[in-house]
């Protein structure tokens, strides 16, 4: 039952984590798409690249930030990674980049004897 309960915690970070880097990601997206919409409106609208700069340099350090906010999640997920040997119980559960877990040449089928 503890068992259970802590591999269901361990999954239950994992999975998290792994949902804040998607949204970190889609942000990053989603910001160049607004960044090519703000360059195409301003050609079509015929004014100056000094027109609307500053809001330029505004979204620059937001995916700057958002940027390092990405690194901060994939040290984060480094570090749980390199800690889930120290918990009793906790089996390794492969979620991200990186191997298989378990690896391909570790399974089993079941078979069906008659």
């Amino acid at each position: 039952m503890r068992k259970q309960m802590i591999e269901n915690a361990a999954l239950g970070v994992a999975t998290q984590v792994r949902a804040v880097e998607d949204i970190i990601e889609d942000a990053l997206g989603e910001i160049a798409e607004l960044q090519g919409r703000m360059i195409r409106a301003r050609s079509t609208m015929g004014v100056s690249t000094a027109t609307g700069h500053a809001a330029f340099e505004q979204l620059a350090m937001a995916v700057q930030g958002l940027v390092t906010a990405r690194g901060g999640m994939a040290q984060c997920h480094g570090v749980l990674k390199e800690t889930q040997q120290f918990v009793p119980g906790l089996r390794a559960v492969g979620m991200g980049e990186g191997e298989e877990c378990p690896p391909e040449g570790r399974r089993s089928t079941l078979r069906v004897v008659g």
